[in-house]
């Protein structure tokens, strides 16, 4: 990385770093690396921590006011969930995905969406969710805050999965959309990858409140293919050259 986007690079995680104080409540008196970990989670599917962003113990751990073991553990939990990377006397980096790791990534996204639309029973489904996080997407759009619209977005895919019931499913999709927003970090234009899919987020939802669980599976499906033959052509043009 040159010297300038280093710079640019700790500029944003130390504004990061500072909105994190704001976040010490929600641990309570009963603090774990867990919390910790779901905090931080959160941050990086916010698009607050960019990829290949060192982050830094003290600061961090003043900002929640834990002790360093305790995010140390939280550290651990998201290298093994592939958000974080450990380099040897260097610290704690904001980890860069490749290509394959997109590829992968959209293949349990198919799985678990599709499958969750798939498994509804009879209607009407509990979609307020869903409805909400498209709402906000196109509020997003229109006023034009391209970093809420991909907010928005991850929150619909969310919501899609959500509609499983299982809280494990849940679990595993906040990991894994959390490692896809690493990528968004990349892209030049988000506008450009996020506001066509609005009118789909629309279409899916327009399709579950109809009751019409088969088409709202087909038109996600064929959603999933283009994103990420969209996003794996652009990404693999922008990734940096070793």
């Amino acid at each position: 990385m040159t010297s300038g986007t280093d710079r640019r690079l700790a500029e944003a995680t130390a504004v990061s770093v500072t909105g994190l104080e704001t976040d010490r409540a929600l641990l309570g008196r009963t603090s774990t690396a867990e919390r910790v970990a779901a905090i931080l989670r959160d941050r990086i599917a916010e698009g607050f921590f960019p990829p290949g962003a060192r982050l830094s113990e003290d600061s961090i751990k003043g900002a929640l006011g834990v002790s360093r073991n305790t995010l140390r553990e939280a550290f651990r939990l998201l290298t093994h969930e592939r958000l974080l990377v450990h380099e040897l006397n260097r610290g704690v980096f904001v980890r860069v995905v490749t290509v394959e790791d997109l590829t992968d990534i959209y293949r349990v996204r198919e799985l678990v969406e599709c499958a969750a639309v798939r498994s509804l029973g009879e209607p009407p489904y509990p979609l307020d969710a869903v409805a909400a996080a498209v709402l906000a997407g196109e509020r997003a759009a229109q006023d034009r805050e391209w970093q809420d619209l991909s907010t928005a977005n991850i929150r619909f895919h969310q919501s899609i999965a959500a509609l499983a019931g299982s809280p494990r499913t849940d679990e595993l999709m906040r990991g894994v959309l959390a490692e896809l927003r690493l990528v968004f970090h990349v892209m030049d234009d988000p506008r450009r990858f996020h506001a066509p899919y609005l009118t789909r987020n629309r279409q899916i939802l327009e399709a579950l409140q109809a009751g019409d669980a088969a088409e709202a599976e087909r038109l996600l499906a064929s959603y999933l293919d283009d994103s990420r033959r969209q996003l794996s052509g652009a990404y693999a043009e922008r990734l940096p050259q070793g």
